[in-house]
Protein backbone atom coordinates (compact mmCIF):
# COMPACT_ATOMS: atom_id res chain seq x y z
CA UNK A 1 0.00 0.00 0.00
CA UNK A 2 1.46 3.37 -1.00
CA UNK A 3 2.03 6.03 1.62
CA UNK A 4 0.25 9.36 1.70
CA UNK A 5 2.25 12.13 0.06
CA UNK A 6 0.64 15.51 0.52
CA UNK A 7 3.46 18.08 0.33
CA UNK A 8 3.17 20.93 -2.14
CA UNK A 9 5.32 20.31 -5.25
CA UNK A 10 5.87 22.54 -8.26
CA UNK A 11 6.31 20.48 -11.45
CA UNK A 12 9.29 21.42 -13.65
CA UNK A 13 8.61 23.48 -16.78
CA UNK A 14 7.49 21.39 -19.71
CA UNK A 15 10.34 20.35 -21.93
CA UNK A 16 13.00 21.24 -19.35
CA UNK A 17 16.24 19.28 -19.58
CA UNK A 18 16.88 19.86 -15.89
CA UNK A 19 13.78 18.09 -14.57
CA UNK A 20 15.81 15.69 -12.39
CA UNK A 21 17.67 18.58 -10.75
CA UNK A 22 14.34 20.37 -10.24
CA UNK A 23 12.80 17.35 -8.47
CA UNK A 24 16.00 16.80 -6.45
CA UNK A 25 16.10 20.41 -5.24
CA UNK A 26 12.49 20.44 -4.06
CA UNK A 27 12.76 17.12 -2.24
CA UNK A 28 16.03 18.16 -0.61
CA UNK A 29 14.44 21.43 0.55
CA UNK A 30 11.44 19.55 1.97
CA UNK A 31 13.78 17.25 3.91
CA UNK A 32 15.86 20.14 5.22
CA UNK A 33 12.93 22.18 6.52
CA UNK A 34 11.23 19.17 8.07
CA UNK A 35 8.22 18.81 5.80
CA UNK A 36 9.52 15.34 4.94
CA UNK A 37 10.30 13.79 8.30
CA UNK A 38 12.92 11.14 8.88
CA UNK A 39 11.69 7.68 7.99
CA UNK A 40 8.83 8.86 5.77
CA UNK A 41 8.31 7.00 2.50
CA UNK A 42 8.68 8.71 -0.87
CA UNK A 43 6.40 7.86 -3.82
CA UNK A 44 7.49 4.86 -5.83
CA UNK A 45 9.12 5.50 -9.19
CA UNK A 46 6.08 4.05 -10.98
CA UNK A 47 3.89 6.67 -9.30
CA UNK A 48 6.15 9.54 -10.30
CA UNK A 49 3.87 10.78 -13.07
CA UNK A 50 1.09 11.27 -10.52
CA UNK A 51 3.15 13.00 -7.83
CA UNK A 52 5.82 14.88 -9.79
CA UNK A 53 4.51 15.09 -13.33
CA UNK A 54 7.78 13.67 -14.72
CA UNK A 55 8.97 10.36 -16.09
CA UNK A 56 10.09 7.39 -14.02
CA UNK A 57 13.68 7.78 -15.21
CA UNK A 58 13.74 11.42 -14.12
CA UNK A 59 12.63 10.48 -10.61
CA UNK A 60 15.17 7.63 -10.51
CA UNK A 61 17.99 10.12 -11.22
CA UNK A 62 16.73 12.51 -8.53
CA UNK A 63 16.45 9.69 -5.97
CA UNK A 64 19.92 8.39 -6.87
CA UNK A 65 21.47 11.80 -6.22
CA UNK A 66 19.63 12.15 -2.91
CA UNK A 67 20.87 8.67 -1.94
CA UNK A 68 24.50 9.53 -2.73
CA UNK A 69 24.18 12.70 -0.62
CA UNK A 70 22.71 10.72 2.28
CA UNK A 71 19.28 12.33 2.30
CA UNK A 72 17.33 9.18 1.41
CA UNK A 73 17.90 5.43 1.61
CA UNK A 74 16.45 2.72 -0.62
CA UNK A 75 15.10 -0.39 1.13
CA UNK A 76 15.06 -3.62 -0.82
CA UNK A 77 11.52 -4.57 -1.81
CA UNK A 78 9.99 -1.69 0.15
CA UNK A 79 10.82 1.61 -1.54
CA UNK A 80 12.76 4.80 -0.85
CA UNK A 81 12.67 6.51 2.53
CA UNK A 82 13.99 9.73 4.01
CA UNK A 83 17.18 8.73 5.84
CA UNK A 84 16.80 8.32 9.59
CA UNK A 85 20.38 9.41 10.31
CA UNK A 86 21.25 12.59 8.48
CA UNK A 87 22.51 16.07 8.95
CA UNK A 88 19.87 18.75 9.19
CA UNK A 89 20.03 22.50 9.24
CA UNK A 90 19.49 23.79 12.79
CA UNK A 91 16.00 25.10 13.33
CA UNK A 92 15.80 28.74 14.20
CA UNK A 93 14.58 29.26 17.73
CA UNK A 94 13.34 32.40 19.31
CA UNK A 95 15.61 33.73 22.03
CA UNK A 96 14.73 32.65 25.55
CA UNK A 97 12.95 35.41 27.44
CA UNK A 98 13.62 36.22 31.05
CA UNK A 99 10.05 37.47 31.31
CA UNK A 100 6.94 35.76 29.93
CA UNK A 101 5.90 36.68 26.43
CA UNK A 102 3.02 39.16 26.71
CA UNK A 103 0.98 36.97 24.36
CA UNK A 104 0.90 34.25 27.04
CA UNK A 105 -1.09 34.11 30.23
CA UNK A 106 1.60 35.05 32.76
CA UNK A 107 0.00 32.83 35.39
CA UNK A 108 1.47 29.72 33.71
CA UNK A 109 4.99 31.09 34.13
CA UNK A 110 4.70 31.79 37.85
CA UNK A 111 7.65 30.12 39.64
CA UNK A 112 5.47 28.56 42.33
CA UNK A 113 3.28 26.91 39.69
CA UNK A 114 6.19 25.60 37.61
CA UNK A 115 7.91 24.29 40.72
CA UNK A 116 4.70 22.57 41.79
CA UNK A 117 4.12 20.85 38.46
CA UNK A 118 7.73 19.63 38.18
CA UNK A 119 8.08 18.24 41.69
CA UNK A 120 8.50 14.62 40.48
CA UNK A 121 11.49 15.44 38.28
CA UNK A 122 14.93 14.66 39.64
CA UNK A 123 18.01 16.75 38.91
CA UNK A 124 20.18 15.58 35.98
CA UNK A 125 22.70 12.96 37.08
CA UNK A 126 25.89 11.54 35.68
CA UNK A 127 25.51 8.55 33.39
CA UNK A 128 25.12 5.32 35.34
CA UNK A 129 26.37 1.96 34.04
CA UNK A 130 23.88 0.09 31.89
CA UNK A 131 23.84 -2.85 34.33
CA UNK A 132 22.72 -0.67 37.26
CA UNK A 133 18.95 -1.02 37.69
CA UNK A 134 16.82 1.99 38.55
CA UNK A 135 15.32 1.75 42.04
CA UNK A 136 12.42 4.12 42.43
CA UNK A 137 11.27 5.11 45.92
CA UNK A 138 9.27 8.09 44.68
CA UNK A 139 5.76 8.01 46.17
CA UNK A 140 2.50 7.47 44.27
CA UNK A 141 4.12 5.19 41.67
CA UNK A 142 2.90 1.67 40.90
CA UNK A 143 4.55 -1.51 39.68
CA UNK A 144 2.90 -2.48 36.36
CA UNK A 145 4.33 -6.00 36.70
CA UNK A 146 1.70 -6.67 39.37
CA UNK A 147 -1.25 -5.81 37.15
CA UNK A 148 -3.23 -8.74 35.63
CA UNK A 149 -2.94 -7.65 32.02
CA UNK A 150 -4.25 -10.99 30.73
CA UNK A 151 -7.51 -10.58 32.64
CA UNK A 152 -7.95 -6.94 31.66
CA UNK A 153 -7.17 -7.82 28.03
CA UNK A 154 -9.98 -10.40 27.97
CA UNK A 155 -12.39 -8.00 29.65
CA UNK A 156 -11.49 -5.21 27.20
CA UNK A 157 -11.86 -7.53 24.20
CA UNK A 158 -15.31 -8.56 25.39
CA UNK A 159 -16.40 -4.95 25.72
CA UNK A 160 -14.99 -4.13 22.30
CA UNK A 161 -17.08 -6.94 20.78
CA UNK A 162 -20.09 -5.61 22.63
CA UNK A 163 -19.45 -2.15 21.22
CA UNK A 164 -19.15 -3.65 17.73
CA UNK A 165 -22.49 -5.43 18.03
CA UNK A 166 -24.22 -2.47 19.63
CA UNK A 167 -22.39 0.80 18.90
CA UNK A 168 -22.92 3.52 21.53
CA UNK A 169 -25.66 5.94 20.63
CA UNK A 170 -24.71 9.58 20.23
CA UNK A 171 -26.11 11.63 23.07
CA UNK A 172 -25.65 15.20 24.17
CA UNK A 173 -22.40 15.42 26.11
CA UNK A 174 -24.06 17.86 28.49
CA UNK A 175 -25.65 14.82 30.06
CA UNK A 176 -22.52 12.67 29.96
CA UNK A 177 -21.00 12.54 33.41
CA UNK A 178 -19.53 9.14 32.67
CA UNK A 179 -20.51 5.65 31.53
CA UNK A 180 -23.40 4.64 33.81
CA UNK A 181 -22.18 1.07 34.54
CA UNK A 182 -18.81 2.54 35.59
CA UNK A 183 -20.47 5.08 37.88
CA UNK A 184 -22.52 2.27 39.40
CA UNK A 185 -19.40 0.14 39.84
CA UNK A 186 -17.56 3.05 41.49
CA UNK A 187 -20.43 3.61 43.92
CA UNK A 188 -20.38 -0.08 44.90
CA UNK A 189 -16.57 -0.26 45.14
CA UNK A 190 -16.06 2.76 47.40
CA UNK A 191 -19.10 1.79 49.45
CA UNK A 192 -17.44 -1.53 50.32
CA UNK A 193 -13.80 -0.39 50.47
CA UNK A 194 -14.18 3.11 51.96
CA UNK A 195 -17.69 3.20 53.50
CA UNK A 196 -18.65 6.09 51.20
CA UNK A 197 -22.41 6.03 50.64
CA UNK A 198 -23.41 7.39 47.23
CA UNK A 199 -25.48 6.68 44.14
CA UNK A 200 -24.30 6.52 40.50
CA UNK A 201 -25.79 10.00 39.97
CA UNK A 202 -23.36 11.35 42.58
CA UNK A 203 -20.33 10.21 40.53
CA UNK A 204 -18.51 12.19 37.85
CA UNK A 205 -15.94 10.21 35.87
CA UNK A 206 -12.73 12.14 35.15
CA UNK A 207 -9.41 11.64 33.36
CA UNK A 208 -7.59 10.82 36.59
CA UNK A 209 -7.49 12.64 39.90
CA UNK A 210 -5.62 15.57 38.40
CA UNK A 211 -8.50 16.44 36.09
CA UNK A 212 -10.82 16.10 39.07
CA UNK A 213 -8.82 18.74 40.94
CA UNK A 214 -8.77 20.95 37.85
CA UNK A 215 -12.53 20.73 37.36
CA UNK A 216 -13.19 21.46 41.04
CA UNK A 217 -10.88 24.47 40.89
CA UNK A 218 -12.63 25.76 37.77
CA UNK A 219 -16.12 25.61 39.25
CA UNK A 220 -15.39 26.53 42.88
CA UNK A 221 -12.78 29.29 42.51
CA UNK A 222 -13.43 32.92 41.62
CA UNK A 223 -10.01 34.23 40.50
CA UNK A 224 -8.45 36.61 42.97
CA UNK A 225 -11.31 36.16 45.44
CA UNK A 226 -11.55 32.56 46.66
CA UNK A 227 -9.21 31.45 49.45
CA UNK A 228 -8.08 27.81 49.36
CA UNK A 229 -6.35 26.04 52.24
CA UNK A 230 -3.86 23.30 51.39
CA UNK A 231 -1.86 20.98 53.60
CA UNK A 232 1.81 21.92 53.94
CA UNK A 233 3.63 19.75 53.12
CA UNK A 234 1.14 18.36 50.65
CA UNK A 235 0.51 16.97 47.17
CA UNK A 236 1.91 19.59 44.73
CA UNK A 237 -0.26 18.81 41.66
CA UNK A 238 -3.42 19.34 43.71
CA UNK A 239 -2.43 22.85 44.73
CA UNK A 240 -1.26 23.50 41.14
CA UNK A 241 -4.86 23.20 39.94
CA UNK A 242 -6.05 25.84 42.41
CA UNK A 243 -3.09 28.14 41.72
CA UNK A 244 -3.87 27.89 38.01
CA UNK A 245 -7.49 28.82 38.68
CA UNK A 246 -6.38 32.04 40.37
CA UNK A 247 -7.15 31.09 43.96
CA UNK A 248 -5.51 32.70 46.95
CA UNK A 249 -3.71 29.66 48.36
CA UNK A 250 -2.79 29.50 52.06
CA UNK A 251 -0.55 26.79 53.50
CA UNK A 252 -1.76 25.06 56.68
CA UNK A 253 0.66 22.98 58.77
CA UNK A 254 0.23 19.27 59.41
CA UNK A 255 1.10 17.54 62.69
CA UNK A 256 0.76 13.98 64.00
CA UNK A 257 -3.07 14.31 63.99
CA UNK A 258 -3.33 15.72 60.46
CA UNK A 259 -4.28 19.18 59.25
CA UNK A 260 -4.06 21.76 62.05
CA UNK A 261 -7.64 23.04 62.02
CA UNK A 262 -6.88 25.87 64.47
CA UNK A 263 -4.55 27.37 61.84
CA UNK A 264 -7.34 27.76 59.25
CA UNK A 265 -8.27 31.39 58.53
CA UNK A 266 -11.95 32.26 58.89
CA UNK A 267 -11.98 33.52 55.28
CA UNK A 268 -11.14 30.13 53.75
CA UNK A 269 -13.78 28.77 51.37
CA UNK A 270 -12.15 25.53 50.16
CA UNK A 271 -10.07 23.14 52.27
CA UNK A 272 -8.03 20.40 50.54
CA UNK A 273 -7.10 17.41 52.69
CA UNK A 274 -5.79 13.83 52.57
CA UNK A 275 -7.31 12.59 55.85
CA UNK A 276 -6.72 8.84 55.59
CA UNK A 277 -3.05 8.84 54.58
CA UNK A 278 -1.67 12.36 54.38
CA UNK A 279 0.63 13.02 51.47
CA UNK A 280 3.57 12.89 52.04
CA UNK A 281 3.81 12.50 55.85
CA UNK A 282 1.54 9.47 55.96
CA UNK A 283 -0.31 10.43 59.15
CA UNK A 284 -4.02 9.69 59.55
CA UNK A 285 -6.31 12.46 60.75
CA UNK A 286 -7.55 11.79 64.28
CA UNK A 287 -11.27 11.53 65.00
CA UNK A 288 -11.14 14.72 67.12
CA UNK A 289 -9.44 16.61 64.28
CA UNK A 290 -11.96 15.28 61.75
CA UNK A 291 -14.84 16.49 63.88
CA UNK A 292 -13.18 19.89 64.32
CA UNK A 293 -12.62 20.18 60.57
CA UNK A 294 -16.22 19.34 59.69
CA UNK A 295 -17.50 21.74 62.35
CA UNK A 296 -15.26 24.49 60.93
CA UNK A 297 -16.54 23.88 57.39
CA UNK A 298 -20.19 24.10 58.47
CA UNK A 299 -19.62 27.18 60.63
CA UNK A 300 -17.78 29.13 57.93
CA UNK A 301 -19.62 27.80 54.86
CA UNK A 302 -16.49 26.15 53.45
CA UNK A 303 -16.35 23.00 51.32
CA UNK A 304 -13.85 20.15 51.65
CA UNK A 305 -11.96 18.46 48.84
CA UNK A 306 -11.03 14.99 50.14
CA UNK A 307 -8.20 13.31 48.25
CA UNK A 308 -8.36 9.57 48.93
CA UNK A 309 -5.64 8.54 46.48
CA UNK A 310 -4.62 5.22 48.12
CA UNK A 311 -7.37 4.54 50.65
CA UNK A 312 -7.94 0.96 49.41
CA UNK A 313 -4.63 -0.14 50.91
CA UNK A 314 -5.16 -0.65 54.64
CA UNK A 315 -2.85 -3.10 56.37
CA UNK A 316 -3.72 -2.96 60.06
CA UNK A 317 -5.57 -0.85 62.60
CA UNK A 318 -9.24 0.10 62.60
CA UNK A 319 -10.73 1.16 59.22
CA UNK A 320 -11.01 4.93 58.91
CA UNK A 321 -14.24 6.27 57.49
CA UNK A 322 -13.93 8.89 54.78
CA UNK A 323 -14.94 12.47 55.53
CA UNK A 324 -17.65 12.07 52.91
CA UNK A 325 -20.70 10.48 54.54
CA UNK A 326 -24.46 10.80 54.35
CA UNK A 327 -24.34 13.59 56.92
CA UNK A 328 -21.58 15.51 55.11
CA UNK A 329 -22.65 14.90 51.51
CA UNK A 330 -23.42 18.58 50.98
CA UNK A 331 -20.00 19.74 52.15
CA UNK A 332 -17.45 17.22 50.81
CA UNK A 333 -16.11 16.54 47.32
CA UNK A 334 -14.52 13.08 47.43
CA UNK A 335 -11.82 12.45 44.80
CA UNK A 336 -10.64 8.93 43.94
CA UNK A 337 -8.50 7.39 41.22
CA UNK A 338 -7.80 4.09 39.48
CA UNK A 339 -4.14 5.04 39.00
CA UNK A 340 -3.03 3.38 42.25
CA UNK A 341 -5.31 0.34 42.46
CA UNK A 342 -5.04 -0.39 38.69
CA UNK A 343 -2.80 1.56 36.30
CA UNK A 344 -1.96 5.26 35.80
CA UNK A 345 -2.08 4.69 32.03
CA UNK A 346 -5.86 4.23 32.21
CA UNK A 347 -6.25 7.93 33.12
CA UNK A 348 -9.48 7.37 34.99
CA UNK A 349 -10.63 8.91 38.26
CA UNK A 350 -13.84 10.20 39.76
CA UNK A 351 -15.45 12.81 41.98
CA UNK A 352 -18.27 12.07 44.39
CA UNK A 353 -19.95 15.47 44.52
CA UNK A 354 -22.87 17.21 46.24
CA UNK A 355 -26.04 17.30 44.16
CA UNK A 356 -26.00 21.11 44.05
CA UNK A 357 -22.64 21.10 42.25
CA UNK A 358 -23.01 18.21 39.80
CA UNK A 359 -24.63 20.06 36.85
CA UNK A 360 -21.83 22.64 36.87
CA UNK A 361 -19.15 19.96 37.20
CA UNK A 362 -20.60 18.12 34.20
CA UNK A 363 -20.57 21.32 32.15
CA UNK A 364 -16.91 21.95 33.05
CA UNK A 365 -15.96 18.34 32.25
CA UNK A 366 -17.70 18.52 28.88
CA UNK A 367 -15.94 21.79 28.13
CA UNK A 368 -12.56 20.19 28.79
CA UNK A 369 -12.78 16.94 26.84
CA UNK A 370 -16.47 16.05 26.42
CA UNK A 371 -16.02 12.69 28.19
CA UNK A 372 -13.46 10.01 28.98
CA UNK A 373 -12.90 7.21 26.40
CA UNK A 374 -16.01 5.06 26.35
CA UNK A 375 -14.24 1.75 25.68
CA UNK A 376 -11.90 2.24 28.65
CA UNK A 377 -14.83 3.10 30.89
CA UNK A 378 -16.73 0.01 29.74
CA UNK A 379 -13.73 -2.24 30.37
CA UNK A 380 -13.02 -0.85 33.85
CA UNK A 381 -16.70 -1.09 34.78
CA UNK A 382 -16.79 -4.78 33.83
CA UNK A 383 -13.42 -5.38 35.51
CA UNK A 384 -14.87 -4.04 38.78
CA UNK A 385 -18.30 -5.67 38.54
CA UNK A 386 -16.77 -9.10 37.81
CA UNK A 387 -14.77 -8.88 41.06
CA UNK A 388 -11.33 -8.56 39.47
CA UNK A 389 -10.52 -5.23 41.15
CA UNK A 390 -11.33 -6.56 44.63
CA UNK A 391 -9.08 -9.59 44.06
CA UNK A 392 -6.30 -7.38 42.69
CA UNK A 393 -6.48 -4.99 45.66
CA UNK A 394 -6.30 -7.91 48.10
CA UNK A 395 -3.18 -9.14 46.30
CA UNK A 396 -1.61 -5.69 46.36
CA UNK A 397 -2.33 -5.33 50.07
CA UNK A 398 -0.26 -8.44 50.78
CA UNK A 399 2.58 -7.29 48.53
CA UNK A 400 2.64 -3.74 49.84
CA UNK A 401 2.40 -4.83 53.48
CA UNK A 402 5.60 -6.87 53.10
CA UNK A 403 7.36 -3.99 51.39
CA UNK A 404 6.24 -1.51 54.05
CA UNK A 405 7.32 -3.82 56.88
CA UNK A 406 10.77 -4.32 55.35
CA UNK A 407 11.35 -0.58 54.98
CA UNK A 408 10.20 0.15 58.52
CA UNK A 409 12.28 -2.69 60.00
CA UNK A 410 15.45 -1.57 58.22
CA UNK A 411 14.90 2.08 59.11
CA UNK A 412 14.46 1.19 62.79
CA UNK A 413 17.47 -1.13 62.89
CA UNK A 414 20.00 0.51 60.54
CA UNK A 415 18.97 4.17 60.53
CA UNK A 416 17.90 4.76 64.13
CA UNK A 417 20.39 7.61 64.52
CA UNK A 418 19.29 9.34 61.31
CA UNK A 419 15.58 8.66 60.72
CA UNK A 420 12.40 8.05 62.70
CA UNK A 421 9.67 6.37 60.58
CA UNK A 422 6.06 7.52 60.89
CA UNK A 423 3.61 4.79 61.88
CA UNK A 424 1.46 4.20 58.81
CA UNK A 425 -1.55 1.86 58.45
CA UNK A 426 -2.51 2.91 54.92
CA UNK A 427 -1.11 3.68 51.52
CA UNK A 428 1.92 3.09 49.35
CA UNK A 429 4.68 5.02 51.10
CA UNK A 430 6.34 5.53 54.46
CA UNK A 431 7.70 8.85 55.69
CA UNK A 432 10.58 9.17 58.12
CA UNK A 433 11.54 12.32 60.03
CA UNK A 434 15.18 13.27 60.36
CA UNK A 435 16.44 12.95 63.92
CA UNK A 436 18.53 16.10 63.58
CA UNK A 437 19.05 18.89 61.01
CA UNK A 438 20.98 17.69 58.00
CA UNK A 439 21.16 18.47 54.23
CA UNK A 440 18.87 15.72 52.98
CA UNK A 441 18.76 17.10 49.44
CA UNK A 442 22.48 16.30 49.27
CA UNK A 443 21.71 12.79 50.48
CA UNK A 444 19.05 12.23 47.80
CA UNK A 445 21.42 13.62 45.16
CA UNK A 446 24.07 11.18 46.32
CA UNK A 447 21.83 8.10 46.11
CA UNK A 448 20.69 9.25 42.67
CA UNK A 449 24.27 8.59 41.52
CA UNK A 450 23.48 4.92 42.25
CA UNK A 451 20.27 5.26 40.21
CA UNK A 452 18.12 5.32 43.36
CA UNK A 453 15.27 7.85 43.24
CA UNK A 454 14.35 9.15 46.68
CA UNK A 455 12.61 12.35 47.75
CA UNK A 456 13.02 14.51 50.82
CA UNK A 457 10.18 16.45 52.45
CA UNK A 458 11.56 19.68 51.08
CA UNK A 459 10.03 19.45 47.62
CA UNK A 460 6.51 18.96 49.04
CA UNK A 461 6.35 22.22 50.98
CA UNK A 462 4.56 25.26 49.59
CA UNK A 463 6.08 27.61 52.13
CA UNK A 464 9.36 27.38 54.00
CA UNK A 465 10.04 23.78 55.13
CA UNK A 466 9.31 23.29 58.82
CA UNK A 467 10.49 19.68 59.08
CA UNK A 468 13.04 17.37 57.48
CA UNK A 469 12.72 13.79 56.41
CA UNK A 470 12.56 11.29 53.55
CA UNK A 471 9.63 9.66 51.74
CA UNK A 472 9.92 5.97 50.83
CA UNK A 473 7.43 4.94 48.18
CA UNK A 474 7.14 1.17 47.80
CA UNK A 475 4.63 0.91 44.98
CA UNK A 476 7.26 0.54 42.24
CA UNK A 477 10.16 -1.22 44.00
CA UNK A 478 10.20 -4.86 45.11
CA UNK A 479 11.75 -6.42 48.22
CA UNK A 480 15.14 -6.98 46.61
CA UNK A 481 15.17 -3.44 45.27
CA UNK A 482 14.23 -2.06 48.69
CA UNK A 483 17.19 -3.82 50.28
CA UNK A 484 19.58 -2.54 47.60
CA UNK A 485 18.22 0.99 47.75
CA UNK A 486 18.50 1.22 51.52
CA UNK A 487 22.11 -0.01 51.32
CA UNK A 488 22.82 2.84 48.88
CA UNK A 489 21.14 5.25 51.32
CA UNK A 490 23.31 3.90 54.14
CA UNK A 491 26.43 4.67 52.07
CA UNK A 492 25.10 8.14 51.23
CA UNK A 493 24.56 8.97 54.92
Amino acid sequence: MSSLFEIAFDPPPKGSRRSAEFVHAQLRAAILDGRLVRGSKLPGERQSAIFFGVSRNTVARAYAKLTIEGWVEPRQGSGTYVAVKQRRAPRERSSMRHTPDPRLNAMWSRPELLRTLNFWHDAPRAETPANVASLDFRPALVDPRLFPFDIFRRVSAGQLRRMELKPPAFKSAQGNQGHFPLRAAVATHIGVSRAVVCEPDDVLVTAGAQQAFDILARVLVTPGVTTVAIEDPGYPPMRAAFLAAGAKVVAIPVDEEGLVVDALPASVQIICVCPSHQFPLGVSMSSQRRKALLDFARKHGAVLVEDDYDGEFRYDGTPLQALRSTATADDVFYVGTFSKCMLPALRLGFVIAPAWAMPTLIAAKNCLDWHCPTLTQMAVARYISDGHLARHVRKLRDVYRKRRDLIVDVLRSDFAEELSPVQSHYGMHVAAFSTRPRPLERVTAKVLESNVHLHSFERYFFGEPTSQGLVFGYGAVDLEGIAQGLKALRRAF
